[in-house]
């Protein structure tokens, strides 16, 4: 549900004491649970796995560095491909990974003070990375516009069919509805990836209110607003079953999802609460969201990743290391092989040289 959605509710979603309905396994079928708008779905983990391990192996010398089978959780039988060398060259599509953030991202980014360790990385690659500014707290249709006019601003040298939309948390939904309302943006896309995101809402969402989470506003260094207040509307399931039911995705462009999918030893303390909350529909779930609600419908399913909803993207942990000891306590994640992979594997997927 974002970056900060979390913190800003974490006192109103307490444990809960019930037990689970269903009970935690790495043994569950990969897509037999998927909703069924999600049948589609292409198992494609083994080839993710080859080109993540191989980058992890290459370059330990990135930031949070794990093996290769601690960054990735191993769900039920994973299909394996052809043995192919993975290319970790310069890039020769030089695709661009356009990420647009989850709620409350606006409100907390000064407080982050994030590096830019990740762009940078990528362009020594030939690869680049950009932020797209959307609301903190508005609803997806508005952020959704604010995607159409980001992208229709960028240089067209820089931006035909290379970009990459990376949607985390709720960024996904905005993007998948920026792409669907907006046809003019389409070729300038490459592909569409969901990285945790918010593509079936999140149960957390029908007991939250808008003004728990405009209590961000007020967020150290924030320089945010309430925008259209929709956030929390546009998080709920149902609403979200209801958007994908009423608006196909376009079929000309490439879908892919990144889901999060962690070991319960590798939730930090702060997503806990929510975590044990969102357990009592199913323990399969990042503190944020349940992991089928992370899946595009007739997507590429790229990998579960073994960390929780803010470890997959915030480096907390890198500038704020007291937070990270308390509360933070599972926020290290080598976040820049993973993104690298995330390109390197939609590259290779769109020149054709997959299966």
């Amino acid at each position: 549900m974002g970056a900060a959605s979390a913190a800003a509710m974490g006192l109103t979603f307490g444990a809960c004491s019930s037990k689970p309905l269903v009970t935690y396994s790495t043994e569950t079928p990969p897509l037999a649970l998927l909703p069924a708008s999600n049948a589609a779905v292409v198992d494609r983990r083994g080839r993710f796995r080859d080109i993540y391990c191989a980058i992890l192996a290459t370059r330990r010398e990135l930031p949070d560095y794990r093996p290769c089978d601690d960054a990735l959780t191993l769900v039920g039988k994973e299909p394996t491909e052809t043995e192919r060398p993975v290319a970790l060259g310069p890039s020769h599509r030089h695709l661009v990974a356009a990420v647009v953030p989850g709620v409350g991202f606006e409100c907390v980014e000064p407080w982050l003070e994030a590096q830019g360790t990740t762009a940078q990385h990528l362009r020594s690659l030939g690869y680049d990375q950009v932020f797209i500014k959307v609301d903190a707290l508005s609803s997806t249709t508005t952020n959704a516009r604010q995607i159409r006019d980001a992208v229709m601003a960028m240089p067209v040298e820089a931006s035909p069919s290379r970009l990459v939309l990376i949607g985390y948390s709720k960024g996904a939904p905005d993007a998948l509805e920026a792409v669907v309302s907006f046809p003019e943006i389409r070729h300038r896309i490459a592909a569409v990836v969901s990285l945790a995101g918010a593509v079936g809402g999140s149960p957390l969402a029908n007991d939250a209110a808008q003004s728990q989470v405009d209590l961000l506003r007020y967020f150290p260094q924030a320089n945010c607003n309430s925008g259209d207040g929709g956030a929390i509307a546009s998080l709920r399931p149902a609403q979200r079953r209801a958007w994908l039911a009423d608006n196909p995705l376009p079929a000309d462009l490439h879908y892919y999802s990144l889901v999060t999918f962690p070991t319960p030893d590798r939730i930090s303390s702060i997503l806990k609460s929510s975590y044990r909350r969102l357990a009592q529909v199913d323990p399969r779930n990042d503190g944020q969201l349940i992991f089928y609600d992370q899946v595009i419908p007739g997507s590429v399913l790229l990998g579960y990743v073994n960390a929780d909803h803010w470890a997959v993207v915030l480096p907390i942990s890198r500038s704020h290391t007291a937070v990270a000891a308390t509360f933070v306590t599972q926020n290290a994640y080598p976040r820049e092989a993973l993104v690298e992979a995330v390109l390197r594997f939609v590259e290779e997927d769109l020149s054709g040289s997959g299966p």
